[in-house]
């Protein structure tokens, strides 16, 4: 799967309250015009207040969403918290094929799961500055209770245990800061060496000997 195209998957993942989200969309918005694209998941999860169907997500019935990963439809999906997620398949592989950047927003487990499938995307982890920090972030959302608040709080410190799986490492103290570091990432990644046909490159080497 992974050779579709000339596009490039990235993968961005944090700890709810990172900023991953609020990252993808200020890249989006400034590079809608050189092919990038956001990969929109499928949840169970309710639909907030400030929220539109086909933006954040699309918001199905546990039901529909069953039906929709028996029909092989998402690349992977997981079950976070008390809701499931899924990545829809076909809007990733028409963006790889058209050579466009597809930023997908997943949490930990997905971004495993994609890799796997994807193992030539690039993954990026967002830290939070400090835990202090994060809670802050997460009780300005004001989208928990206090229990809630709680389980968040006890993943996101065991997820963020987890950033050196990943291929690169953002600390999200500025957004400013973090978008221009993410952007950088995504735009030096062609020059990753796995994307180099290797045996061409010995070819034209031996010819300089």
């Amino acid at each position: 799967m992974a050779g579709i195209g000339k596009g490039k998957i990235v993968i961005i993942s944090s700890p709810s309250g990172g900023g991953k989200s609020s990252i993808c969309q200020r890249l989006l918005d400034g590079n809608k015009n050189k092919g990038w694209r956001f990969s929109v998941s499928v949840t169970t999860r309710p639909k907030r207040e400030h929220e539109k169907d086909g933006r954040e997500y699309w918001y199905v019935t546990y039901s529909e969403f069953v039906k929709r990963r028996n029909r092989n439809e998402f690349a992977e999906s997981c079950q976070v918290h008390r809701y499931y997620y899924g990545t829809p398949r076909l809007p990733m592989e028409k963006t790889l094929r058209n050579g466009g950047v597809m930023l997908l927003d997943v949490d930990v487990k997905g971004a495993f799961k994609l890799k796997r499938q994807y193992p030539m995307a690039v993954t990026i982890f967002i830290l939070p500055p400090s835990e202090r920090e994060l809670e802050r972030r997460l009780k300005k959302r004001h989208t928990e209770d206090d229990k809630q608040l709680e389980i968040r709080l006890r993943r996101a410190k065991s997820e963020m245990k987890l950033y050196k799986k990943f291929e690169y490492i953002v600390v999200n103290k500025k957004l400013d800061s973090a978008v221009n570091e993410v952007e950088m990432i995504v735009n030096l990644f062609h020059c990753h060496r796995d994307h180099y046909k290797l045996n061409h490159i010995d070819r034209a080497l031996l010819r300089l000997e």
